[in-house]
């Protein structure tokens, strides 16, 4: 009896700890020059700085418009945030799904190279996917911590098979991609093994012309094994409807692939495996472990168990709303999610229908502690919080 009153016991603290983090308010919707802001993404530097990128929107909370990517930082842990910047713009266009990643690889920047990847679009997703406008596929990067930044550099042609032209760009493939978009969220790097080095972005695209249920949509990935300077693309998840993801290196040269199900046919996120390092996935799947109601979530290496990379994953675990934000980590990378950490609900009805937690990205704080980045209250605010596991 003591026992199971113990248990219970440590089962109300836990939950207490993870609610009484505190939610800090980086990007608020209506503030500095922006009418909305969305799809966060985050990294940490080597020397424990914080940074956070969104979407800034300028006139209203749709994914197409004026739209720039904007970015704050953090140098105490995520408890104060500097004030935004504006990284890129595209005219009164859309600049959008920022895939940063520090690039610890690199001999001439010990302290880090960081790459930020994006996306540039001249028409809505609908237009897209009937092939009416184009999507392009850049980055900059930071050789001082993200206080400067290089020039864009367009990687369209290495990464992205699409038809059509844009202000004197002429693009033919017969591959007829469309939509395309990174990540949303962080991309990742090996640190070792036969492929060390290699910085692998998830994408997703549209080939052909639009299907039902969004069959038309395939998550896949690209990368580099020279800092930046060509790219090479992995095949297509053979599941129609896989769609945005974000991957993460494993043991053995693997690397696991996490990606949102466009289709809704089975409300669950799909997993793929690649055992040559993102250059070609297995047999995709379903995974019941993982609930998910047609939304972005992150996953991210953690350490080590066993011979075992420790994964952490975070989405708003729910098979109807957008809520429910939980943090899972697997210790045998991705076959079971045994431990499971509320990060954030409601269980006001209106609110859940309003999409209460839903885009988030993750970095590792500590052994023990997850830093989460997080869409908040319809959109309202992009919070941050430590979560310990």
């Amino acid at each position: 009896m003591f026992k199971k009153f113990f248990s219970f016991f440590l089962f109300l603290l836990t939950i207490s700890s993870v609610y009484s983090q505190d939610k800090v308010p980086v990007f608020v919707s209506g503030q500095e020059g922006y009418a909305s802001f969305r799809i966060p993404s985050i990294i940490q530097l080597p020397s424990k700085k914080i940074i956070a990128f969104a979407e800034g929107r300028v006139n209203g909370a749709a994914d197409f418009g004026h739209v720039n990517i904007v970015m704050k930082t953090s140098i105490d842990g995520g408890a104060h945030w500097s004030s935004l910047t504006k990284l890129v713009s595209f005219g009164n266009l859309q600049a959008g799904n920022a895939a940063p990643v520090v690039d610890l690889m690199d001999v001439q920047y010990p302290q880090g190279k960081i790459f930020l990847f994006y996306n540039t679009g001249n028409v809505n997703e609908r237009q897209l996917r009937e092939g009416k406008g184009i999507r392009e596929v850049w980055y900059i990067s930071s050789n001082d911590e993200g206080e400067s930044w290089s020039a864009p550099v367009n990687i369209t042609n290495q990464v992205h098979f699409p038809n059509g032209e844009i202000d004197g760009r002429v693009y033919r493939n017969k591959e007829d991609w469309r939509t395309y978009a990174n990540t949303p969220g962080h991309a990742t790097q090996s640190l070792e093994g036969k492929y060390k080095g290699r910085i692998f972005i998830a994408a997703n695209h549209s080939a052909g012309a639009p299907k039902n249920n969004f069959k038309d949509y395939q998550s896949h990935g690209y990368y580099t094994d020279d800092h930046g300077k060509t790219f090479q693309v992995s095949n297509s998840l053979q599941l129609e409807g896989s769609n945005e993801a974000t991957a993460a290196f494993i043991s053995k040269d693997r690397l696991i692939m996490n990606a949102r199900n466009q289709q809704g046919n089975t409300k669950t996120r799909i997993l793929a495996y690649s055992n040559d390092g993102g250059a070609h996935f297995e047999e995709a799947y379903y995974e019941n472990q993982l609930p998910d109601p047609i939304c972005e979530g992150a996953i991210l290496p953690i350490g080590y168990k066993r011979g075992k990379v420790v994964l952490a994953f975070v989405n708003a675990s729910d098979t109807i709303y957008r809520n429910n934000l939980s943090l899972q980590i697997s210790f045998d990378e991705g076959l079971h999610w045994k431990k499971k950490v509320l990060i954030d609900q409601t269980t006001d009805l209106q609110k859940m229908k309003n999409d209460f937690t839903a885009y988030a990205d993750i970095i590792k704080i500590s052994k023990r502690k997850i830093g989460v980045l997080y869409e908040r209250d319809n959109y309202q605010q992009i919070v941050f919080s430590s979560i310990p596991w």
